[in-house]
């Protein structure tokens, strides 16, 4: 017998975790700016993340590395004003949280006050879990990201799938674990086997929320520009194309230059 989905006026990290026990799947996409938040928000997504993918498809840098603490809290302040439902959770950045606890969460205190964000969200494991208690003592709620860390990316050398042997699966495990214990909410695995990634979910308490981790984890998130086809050129497999807004868009502003080289627009009805 089906039970009725609890109608959430504000997603908080508490209402995360009662849609894992009700196993209603939670639904997240990026977004870096208000008019974007404003059309997410008003769909209905669960948690909308201010992603440091910002710094490759807003400013188009190859990698997340480049993108600043200032530049985070600037694009983190633009979505809380378009937000009334949906959960907001803030990548800290490169640079901002690995070598000193003391460092990470003097960002964070940042992020939460200058933003207004709801949490931050972490790469890494038991490398970075000092840094990560630092932050979750003072009260600021920590979404941990295990897998394909893209802020490792030099380390790692290429994109391709993680923890596919057995060591690397171990730890992702032994990670995910620790950091459910010392108090985060939620749990992004990115790019992992399937199989794993069910495992892990099964073995948690807190919600998994998967990018290219199958569909045995509690949720799934994705690029915004990338799931709306603003974006062309990145093809992985986990990729749903839902619009092509990158033809159609490069369309509409084919016909506003032909229409501007022609004197038709703007019409008679379209002036004062």
């Amino acid at each position: 017998m089906s039970t009725a989905k609890k109608e959430y006026k504000r997603i908080t990290v508490k209402s995360l975790t009662e849609m894992k026990n009700a196993g209603e799947k939670i639904s997240m996409l990026t977004a870096y700016d208000y008019t974007m938040a404003k059309i997410i928000d008003s769909a209905g997504i669960d948690v909308i993340l201010v992603g440091d993918s910002a710094s490759n498809v807003m400013a188009g840098h190859e990698t997340t590395l480049p993108i600043t603490l200032d530049q985070m809290i600037y694009h983190a302040s633009s979505v809380i004003r378009a937000t009334e439902r949906s959960l907001v959770v803030v990548d800290l950045p490169f640079g901002s949280y690995q070598s000193d606890p003391k460092e990470a969460l003097r960002s964070a205190i940042r992020i939460m006050k200058e933003s207004g964000g709801h949490a931050v969200k972490m790469e890494g494991g038991s490398e970075i879990k000092e840094s990560v208690k630092r932050i979750l003592h003072a009260g600021i709620p920590v979404m941990g990201h295990l897998g394909l860390t893209p802020q490792s990316i030099y380390k790692f050398g290429t994109y391709t799938v993680r923890a596919k042997e057995e060591e690397e699966a171990a730890k992702l495990k032994e990670d995910a674990l620790m950091l459910e214990r010392i108090g985060c909410f939620a749990i992004v695995l990115e790019k992992v086997p399937s199989v794993l990634a069910e495992e892990v979910a099964k073995s948690l308490s807190i919600p998994v929320i998967g990018i290219g981790a199958g569909s045995g984890v509690d949720g799934q998130v994705l690029v915004s520009h990338d799931m709306f086809g603003m974006t062309h050129e990145f093809n992985p497999r986990f990729l749903r194309r839902y619009l092509n807004l990158y033809e159609d868009m490069g369309n509409a502003v084919s016909q506003y230059v032909a229409d501007v080289k022609a004197v038709d627009f703007p019409n008679k009805d379209e002036q004062y």
